[in-house]
């Protein structure tokens, strides 16, 4: 009973940073193309240049986007393996 738990805490954690993950490499990067292409600022550009960030924050939030679904993923096959040779 532990174990299923367990894992369920985890899959519920992972769905988070998978969701985040996206989320905030879509906003980041999809902001920042909007914003070079066609002059203007939505989503998280907006609010970035309404507090008066810098250009680079942007993309930024991005990466940080990236990095959130690279531990996602890590995790995804860590388990994965853990659950084959147990």
């Amino acid at each position: 009973m532990e174990k299923q738990r367990k894992r369920t805490d985890s899959s519920s954690g992972q769905g988070m940073l998978w969701l985040f993950g996206a989320i905030l490499a879509i906003q980041g990067f999809g902001s920042a193309i909007t914003e070079a292409g066609w002059d203007t600022s939505f989503g998280v550009a907006g609010l970035l240049r309404a507090a008066h960030m810098p250009e680079w924050a942007t993309p930024l939030v991005g990466f940080a986007g990236l990095a959130l679904l690279g531990m996602a993923a890590r995790r995804h096959y860590t388990g994965r393996r853990a659950d084959r040779h147990s």
